[in-house]
Protein backbone atom coordinates (compact mmCIF):
# COMPACT_ATOMS: atom_id res chain seq x y z
CA UNK A 1 0.00 0.00 0.00
CA UNK A 2 0.64 3.73 -0.54
CA UNK A 3 1.88 6.02 2.50
CA UNK A 4 4.42 8.70 1.28
CA UNK A 5 5.27 12.26 1.88
CA UNK A 6 5.88 13.65 -2.22
CA UNK A 7 7.20 16.89 -3.33
CA UNK A 8 4.70 18.39 -5.40
CA UNK A 9 6.43 18.38 -8.73
CA UNK A 10 8.20 14.95 -8.21
CA UNK A 11 5.34 12.56 -8.44
CA UNK A 12 1.58 13.17 -8.62
CA UNK A 13 -1.40 11.03 -7.46
CA UNK A 14 -4.87 11.70 -7.85
CA UNK A 15 -7.60 10.09 -5.41
CA UNK A 16 -8.94 7.22 -7.97
CA UNK A 17 -5.55 6.01 -7.87
CA UNK A 18 -5.75 5.03 -4.51
CA UNK A 19 -9.07 3.88 -4.47
CA UNK A 20 -8.10 1.60 -7.73
CA UNK A 21 -4.93 0.46 -5.13
CA UNK A 22 -7.41 -0.44 -2.25
CA UNK A 23 -9.76 -2.29 -4.75
CA UNK A 24 -6.40 -4.63 -5.59
CA UNK A 25 -6.23 -5.63 -1.73
CA UNK A 26 -6.62 -9.05 -1.10
CA UNK A 27 -9.08 -8.29 1.26
CA UNK A 28 -11.25 -6.41 -1.27
CA UNK A 29 -13.90 -9.58 -0.82
CA UNK A 30 -14.80 -9.32 2.54
CA UNK A 31 -14.61 -5.05 2.31
CA UNK A 32 -17.86 -2.72 2.17
CA UNK A 33 -16.63 0.41 2.06
CA UNK A 34 -13.67 2.71 0.58
CA UNK A 35 -13.84 6.09 2.18
CA UNK A 36 -11.43 9.17 0.19
CA UNK A 37 -10.02 12.28 1.50
CA UNK A 38 -8.49 15.25 -0.62
CA UNK A 39 -7.25 17.99 1.13
CA UNK A 40 -7.16 21.19 -0.94
CA UNK A 41 -5.40 24.67 -0.72
CA UNK A 42 -8.16 27.43 0.69
CA UNK A 43 -7.68 30.95 -0.93
CA UNK A 44 -9.23 32.43 2.10
CA UNK A 45 -8.02 32.26 5.40
CA UNK A 46 -9.67 33.98 7.99
CA UNK A 47 -9.01 37.76 7.60
CA UNK A 48 -6.67 37.04 4.32
CA UNK A 49 -6.26 36.11 1.16
CA UNK A 50 -3.57 33.79 0.55
CA UNK A 51 -1.58 34.15 -2.70
CA UNK A 52 0.60 30.70 -2.24
CA UNK A 53 1.31 28.54 0.03
CA UNK A 54 4.94 26.47 1.13
CA UNK A 55 4.46 23.49 2.89
CA UNK A 56 7.63 21.62 4.28
CA UNK A 57 8.93 19.09 6.83
CA UNK A 58 12.29 19.45 8.51
CA UNK A 59 12.91 15.30 7.94
CA UNK A 60 11.28 14.31 5.01
CA UNK A 61 11.96 10.39 5.84
CA UNK A 62 10.78 11.18 9.98
CA UNK A 63 7.68 12.43 8.77
CA UNK A 64 7.05 9.50 6.50
CA UNK A 65 7.95 6.83 8.95
CA UNK A 66 5.57 8.61 11.13
CA UNK A 67 2.84 8.73 8.51
CA UNK A 68 3.38 4.70 7.73
CA UNK A 69 3.11 4.65 12.06
CA UNK A 70 0.06 6.35 11.71
CA UNK A 71 -1.64 4.11 9.04
CA UNK A 72 -0.56 1.22 10.80
CA UNK A 73 -2.21 2.35 14.08
CA UNK A 74 -5.33 3.30 12.57
CA UNK A 75 -5.95 -0.38 10.39
CA UNK A 76 -5.34 -2.18 14.16
CA UNK A 77 -7.52 0.46 15.94
CA UNK A 78 -10.38 0.14 13.39
CA UNK A 79 -9.82 -2.87 12.24
CA UNK A 80 -9.93 -1.83 8.75
CA UNK A 81 -8.13 -3.65 5.58
CA UNK A 82 -5.65 -0.94 3.93
CA UNK A 83 -4.81 2.83 4.65
CA UNK A 84 -3.17 4.72 1.49
CA UNK A 85 -2.28 7.95 2.52
CA UNK A 86 -0.03 10.24 0.13
CA UNK A 87 1.09 13.85 1.57
CA UNK A 88 2.70 16.76 -0.80
CA UNK A 89 5.07 18.99 0.48
CA UNK A 90 5.93 22.46 -1.92
CA UNK A 91 4.64 25.67 -3.11
CA UNK A 92 0.71 25.50 -3.39
CA UNK A 93 -2.30 27.41 -5.16
CA UNK A 94 -5.83 27.46 -4.50
CA UNK A 95 -7.76 24.80 -4.92
CA UNK A 96 -4.08 22.50 -5.52
CA UNK A 97 -4.20 18.90 -3.68
CA UNK A 98 -1.88 18.84 -0.66
CA UNK A 99 -3.03 15.83 1.12
CA UNK A 100 -4.60 12.57 0.01
CA UNK A 101 -6.07 9.49 2.04
CA UNK A 102 -8.37 6.52 1.55
CA UNK A 103 -9.39 3.40 3.40
CA UNK A 104 -10.81 -0.12 2.65
CA UNK A 105 -12.32 -2.00 5.51
CA UNK A 106 -15.18 -3.87 6.52
CA UNK A 107 -18.05 -1.86 7.33
CA UNK A 108 -18.99 2.06 6.62
CA UNK A 109 -18.54 3.38 10.21
CA UNK A 110 -15.35 2.17 11.29
CA UNK A 111 -13.98 2.34 8.00
CA UNK A 112 -15.17 6.30 8.14
CA UNK A 113 -13.94 6.50 11.66
CA UNK A 114 -9.98 5.25 10.45
CA UNK A 115 -10.60 7.99 7.81
CA UNK A 116 -11.54 10.61 10.06
CA UNK A 117 -8.23 9.63 12.70
CA UNK A 118 -6.32 9.42 9.53
CA UNK A 119 -7.10 12.53 8.98
CA UNK A 120 -6.60 14.66 12.45
CA UNK A 121 -3.26 12.96 13.46
CA UNK A 122 -1.86 13.78 10.18
CA UNK A 123 -2.84 17.26 10.51
CA UNK A 124 -1.49 17.49 14.31
CA UNK A 125 0.52 14.83 14.76
CA UNK A 126 3.47 15.43 12.48
CA UNK A 127 5.65 18.13 12.02
CA UNK A 128 5.20 20.20 9.51
CA UNK A 129 5.56 24.46 8.56
CA UNK A 130 3.08 26.19 6.80
CA UNK A 131 4.26 29.72 5.03
CA UNK A 132 0.66 31.26 3.97
CA UNK A 133 1.63 34.16 2.05
CA UNK A 134 -0.90 37.14 1.18
CA UNK A 135 -0.92 40.82 -0.10
CA UNK A 136 -0.83 40.74 3.45
CA UNK A 137 2.99 39.48 4.08
CA UNK A 138 3.86 36.01 5.11
CA UNK A 139 1.92 34.10 8.46
CA UNK A 140 3.97 30.69 9.43
CA UNK A 141 2.12 27.95 11.21
CA UNK A 142 3.99 25.54 12.73
CA UNK A 143 2.06 21.70 12.71
CA UNK A 144 2.28 18.70 14.97
CA UNK A 145 6.09 17.24 16.18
Amino acid sequence: MIVKIVEKDDEYYKIDYLVELLKKSQRVDESGAIFTFEGIVRGKEEDLNVDKLILTTPDKEKTENELKLISETVKSKFQVFEVAIVHYIGEFYTGDTLFLAAVLGPHRNETLEALKETIERTKFDLEFKKEEISDSGTKIIMAGG
